[in-house]
């Protein structure tokens, strides 16, 4: 890519669009969603029981919880030899309003109140 192909890319997917695109990849799993329900469960941090509740690996789990502490959605504290998750409400708030901002001009279109395209 040029140099001015990039510089014009950088304009136009500000940190603030590239943040809600990461987050939006985080997300696109049910299993990460399904860890994040279970958090926002407890409102506390949870260690090992996370696995005990989803239909996956340990190993599968700990990815899974990678990419959301990756993307800051959780925050994870060693505590001896196990790892406490809980939500990073600054990053879910971030998350949230940058989400409404996005879905905030949609229905434009005449399409309110549509639940599907055969109505």
């Amino acid at each position: 890519m040029s140099s001015r192909v990039q510089n014009e890319t950088q304009k136009e997917f500000t940190p603030d669009l590239i943040l809600l695109a990461d987050l939006a990849k985080a997300l696109s799993h049910p299993g990460r969603i399904r860890i994040l329900q279970i958090l926002a469960e407890r409102q506390s941090c949870i260690c090992g029981d996370i696995v005990d509740r989803m239909p996956f690996s340990q190993s599968t789990v700990s990815q899974h919880l990678k990419e959301l502490k990756r993307v800051g959605l959780i925050i994870g504290e060693i505590d001896g030899p196990r790892t406490c998750y809980c939500l990073d409400n600054k990053t879910l708030n971030r998350a949230q309003e940058g989400f409404l901002r996005l879905f905030a001009g949609f229905g434009c279109c005449g399409l309110e109140g549509k639940t599907n395209e055969l109505e």
